[in-house]
């Protein structure tokens, strides 16, 4: 090896290890905690948390774009050194650290402390569950038990890939409130990963109407209940369109995250994946080229 292309080596390692995946999951779950804060806020009148909430989103939001400002930077200076960098090329690995599983805190060394009590949320979550999906509760619905956020995502993106509204709602209903809410932190990174592969290229804002034709009917079909502003929510997410004037009223806290646990479903089945190929170390799937991932209905 010459010493051009272990330089170029070392500097491909050392932008690998750039925590982009660690940085969007806590963007995303800043941006998950801001939803529920307000929609509370909307509901008590009192402001609980939501500026200091807001100022730390700014600065996770800022982490993201100068991680990806140095990605890009590394990748052109190896176009320039002729080591087939492409700036601005797609990564798309952020999803696999997403969808690991958390490392366990340890308990605190409090041999006095009561034990942890189970949530306590009220009905609110299943409430809105069969809102959304128009699928009531079973009476004899069980709750699954050791599902964290990212398991949750596979189960629906099976559902979603069966056209299955009653098993949508039945893995929806088996869930803590918590865990429903946390689908909003691990999607963001597979539903860009997702999109870049349907489209053939990073998702830029006038993909948005590609998206929308692609998905917009059946996350209709299976959330009846959703709104279609949260759909185009997402959809100005992922294609990173810079906010819109005028603000939105905050909307219900469950609908963000079950309708982009839906849309990745529908973007898997587009993409002829099936949920497995959300597991993060499934090895990388197949990318179509240029808009063929378009073609599929």
């Amino acid at each position: 090896m010459s010493v051009l292309q272990e330089l170029g080596a070392r500097l491909r390692a050392a932008s690998d290890e750039l925590p982009d995946g660690l940085v969007l999951v806590a963007l995303e779950k800043l941006r998950s905690a801001t939803e529920l804060l307000n929609w509370v806020r909307e509901e008590s009148h009192q402001e609980i948390g939501v500026p200091q909430l807001g100022g730390a989103t700014e600065h996770a939001e800022r982490a993201a774009a100068a991680l990806r400002l140095a990605e890009d930077a590394i990748e052109a200076y190896l176009a320039v050194l002729g080591l087939g960098g492409e700036p601005g090329a797609r990564r798309g690995q952020e999803w696999r650290e997403a969808m690991r599983p958390e490392e366990p805190r340890p308990p605190a060394a409090e041999p006095d402390a009561p034990p942890a009590e189970p949530e306590k949320l009220g009905p609110w979550w299943q409430e809105r569950i069969a809102q959304l999906t128009g699928e009531s509760a079973a009476k004899d619905q069980k709750r699954i038990e050791g599902t964290n956020s990212a398991d949750l995502l596979r189960r629906v993106a099976a559902g979603v890939r069966s056209g299955d509204r009653a098993r949508l709602g039945r893995e929806l209903h088996g869930v803590t409130a918590s865990t429903g809410l946390g689908l909003s932190a691990v999607t963001a990174p597979v539903l860009h990963r997702l999109a870049a592969d349907l489209l053939g290229h990073e998702p830029r804002p006038e993909d948005v109407p590609r998206l929308r034709t692609a998905a917009e009917g059946r996350v209709r079909a299976l959330l009846p209940g959703t709104s279609p502003s949260v759909l185009e929510s997402l959809l100005d997410r992922i294609c990173r369109v810079p906010p819109r004037g005028g603000q939105r009223p905050p909307g219900h806290p469950a609908d963000n995250a079950v309708t982009a646990s839906v849309l990745t479903g529908v973007l898997l089945a587009r993409l002829g994946r099936d949920a497995e190929a959300l597991d993060p170390n499934a090895p990388e799937p197949l990318r179509p080229h240029g808009d063929a991932g378009e073609a599929r209905s």
